[in-house]
Formats: structure tokens, sequence, C-alpha cells
């Protein structure tokens, strides 16, 4: 799948910001394989970016093309199917159903278009060190271990795109790169395209190209 962005620009954003972003006001392109760290400063519009591509929100000037065709242009069962079949997200907002178990949250994600089989969810979830909470009511886990159930969530339906805004802002250093070599085996298995907003660098992404926005 590639995606293409033109001339984007957040309507709330100067258009000074352009002369000034890797992103904002250019042309580029991403495809399969691609992996690509965006590095955003808070204030930047990293997670208005990340909406913007899932579709979430629609308040920018510009362009943004899945595949030759326009975003905006997408129907709303168009929207459906892109989200269930070809792009997946980790939000910086985790919106899990706090009065569900984490295994429950997981269980309706994987339900709604299985990828992998059931035993996957214990599997990921012992590689990130929460299958120990997966009983556990949302509401009575850490940030942390929310995070990581979110990390999951997204790994389990199909997907050749993953945007992921600021993913392990919950984690320390060993958690995150645990997390990150999960995220890069699901990746490489769909040969998928990952577009990683963060902060800072983030060292333990190899990333293929990297913008500052």
């Amino acid at each position: 799948m590639k995606i293409e962005i033109k001339n984007l620009l957040p309507l709330y954003f100067e258009e000074e910001r352009k002369s000034i972003s890797d992103i904002w006001g250019k042309e580029r392109s991403f495809s399969n394989g691609d992996l690509v760290n965006i590095v955003a400063p808070s204030g930047t519009g990293k997670t208005s970016l990340i909406h913007f591509l899932y579709k979430m929100r629609e308040s920018y000037n510009g362009s943004i093309l899945y595949d030759g065709k326009p975003l905006r242009q997408f129907s709303r069962e168009e929207t459906a199917a892109l989200r269930k079949d070809h792009v997946s997200i980790i939000l910086q907002d985790m919106r899990l159903f706090e009065d569900q178990t984490l295994l429950e949250n997981l269980e309706i994600k994987r339900q709604l278009n299985p990828y992998h089989p059931q035993e996957r969810i214990t599997e990921m979830a012992k590689r990130l060190g929460v299958d120990h909470r997966l009983n556990a009511l949302a509401q009575n886990c850490s940030y942390g271990e929310q995070q990581r159930a979110v990390i999951i969530r997204a790994l389990l339906q199909p997907f050749d795109v993953l945007l992921m805004d600021e993913p392990f802002s919950h984690l320390d250093h060993a958690n995150s790169q645990k997390a990150t070599e999960l995220i890069l085996e699901e990746a490489a298995r769909r040969n998928a395209l990952v577009i990683f907003a963060e902060l800072e660098k983030a060292g333990s992404f190899p990333a293929t190209h990297l913008f500052h926005l």
C-alpha cells in the first residue's frame, strides 16, 4: 500500500510552518516495508498527523492519498474497510473498555477480523510481560500495562500500514525495546509500512526514513 501526502498543513497552523518542517507543505510518499520515524516535538502536530492519516480528523489543507485515491473521497464503508483490513493504529489515548479485562479487550479486536489465533494473544502478552494481567479489568491496570495491551491490540488485525503515536510513552527502556522487537516482527510478517511519530528520534527503531515535523 502506498501513502502520499501533498502540501499537507493543519488548518490551525500558519503557512510559515511549512518552511521548517519535513512533512508540512511537502510532497512525501511511503510504501510497504518503509519504516518511517517522524520526530515531532510537542506542539508541532504529531497527533494531528496520525489522526489525519487514519481519517479521524480532516481539519487540514492539502491531500492524503491511499494507493492514489484521496482519503477525503473514501465513503464511510470504504473507511471502515481500510481500518479493518489495511491500516492499524496505536493511539496515544488508549481507548480501552475500562470495565472489560485486558483479554476481553483484545479478543473483541481479534474477532473483528481474525489474523492471529486466540493463543497468540497470550504469546504476545508474555513477550511484553503482561500475561499475568490479562484477566484484570483495564481500569485496574497501570498505564504501562494498558499501553502494552494497546500495542498487542493493534498487532492482532491484518494491516499494510501501522500508525503509531508515541506508543511507548508509559514504558521504560527495557519494555520499549521488547515492544519494538514485537512490532517489527509483526510488520515484517506483513511487509507493512510503519509510521512512528515520537517526541525524539527513536534509537531502537531502525528507520529507513527520518523526518522532522
